[in-house]
Order: structure tokens, then sequence, then C-alpha cells
């Protein structure tokens, strides 16, 4: 496993500090100030690439503690205390800040402007994991090319063991669960396995 080096920290403190979104933010319904939520150190074994960091996320500054997260450590089964070991678990989302909401209280879309400045650094300095779990459609249509959430997840043996997408697991997920059961009964397992097997 790659050691941590003092350009690995630069790079974590210069994401921390960035500002760039700080108007687009401000002209939110949230109207809130840039808060980058960064979780990876180089050599992670398991990449989990989601959208963005919501409100909770924002307010907590850890990603996913909210039900989502919940959700997610079931499907993979791990604790918390497993998916919040930066060695062994990079989470690298679209965008790290919290986007805000539009005028009808809905989560805006991750901002391109974050992943065209930090992700290919980010990648870089974490290395090549060998689990990759993207969640959510920003996270597959970067890394796969790939449109239709639910048939690149139907897809999915196309790039497991190395890559598995995912459905976001927010509760407005719920239905679409429900009507695909396939969903639970086929990558569930499989995905629990090759976490087991990397981690």
């Amino acid at each position: 496993m790659p050691h941590e080096t003092k350009s690995d920290d630069a790079l974590i403190d210069e994401i921390r500090a960035c500002r760039l979104c700080a108007g687009r933010f401000a002209a939110t319904a949230s109207a809130h100030m840039p808060r980058p939520v960064v979780w990876f150190r180089p050599g992670a074994r398991v990449l989990i690439v989601g959208q963005a960091p919501g409100a909770r996320v924002h307010a907590s500054g850890r990603p996913f503690t909210d039900p989502s997260g919940d959700r997610l450590r079931s499907w993979m089964g791990v604790d918390a205390e497993t998916f919040y070991d930066r060695s062994r678990i990079a989470i690298v989302p679209m965008a790290f800040c919290f986007p805000g909401y539009d005028a009808k209280g809905s989560d805006l879309p991750p901002p391109p402007l974050c992943a065209a400045t930090w992700r290919a650094r980010v990648l870089a300095a974490i290395g090549t994991p060998q689990l990759t779990l993207l969640v959510g459609g920003a996270a597959q249509r970067w890394h796969l090319g790939t449109r239709a959430v639910s048939d690149t997840v139907f897809a999915w043996q196309n790039h497991a063991p190395a890559v598995f997408p995912l459905p976001h697991p927010s509760w407005r997920n719920t239905g679409w669960l429900k009507r695909n059961p396939w969903f639970e009964a086929e990558v569930i397992p499989a995905l629990r396995a090759r976490v087991k097997e990397v981690l």
C-alpha cells in the first residue's frame, strides 16, 4: 500500500480550501457556503463514487452520514468502522460539496466544475483500487459513459468484479428496488462477497 506523502496531504488541504463554487452556492435556495467533504487516502482498496454530499453530510463533514449511507453499508455488508477507514475505503463523489437546493427544495446536480478541477488528480493520488462502486447516474456517466441507470445496473456483470454500478441508495429509490427484486437477489450477494474478498 502506498504511503501518504506531503503532496497527498497538500492535495487534500487544497480541495478542503476550494471556494470555486461559492457564488453558485450562494445563489441557490439553500444559500450555503462551500464545505468540501474529502474522504480518501492513497492505496485504498475500495473506491466509492457517489453523486455529491447532501445537506446532512454538509453539516456532519463525513460522507454518507444519512439513511442513504445506512443502506449503502448494508448493501456492502460492512459496519461503520470499516466504511470510514480511509486506508481501505476511499469515498470520492462527483462533487465534493453539497450543491444546494433549487426553488422547489430538490437537490441540485453536482456542478461539473468540481470533477473537471479535481477528479484526475484525486484518482491519480488514490491509485488503482481493486473495487469501484459507481453509485448513481453521474458516477456511471463519468466512469462508464452510460446514461440509463437501470440499464447500467441490470448489466452489472459486464463490469464486475472490478466495478459495480449501483442505483443511488436514497429512500427515493425504494420504489425502484421493489420493482426490481433481482437487484437484492443477485447483485447484493455478489457485491458483499467481492467487498469481503477485497477487504
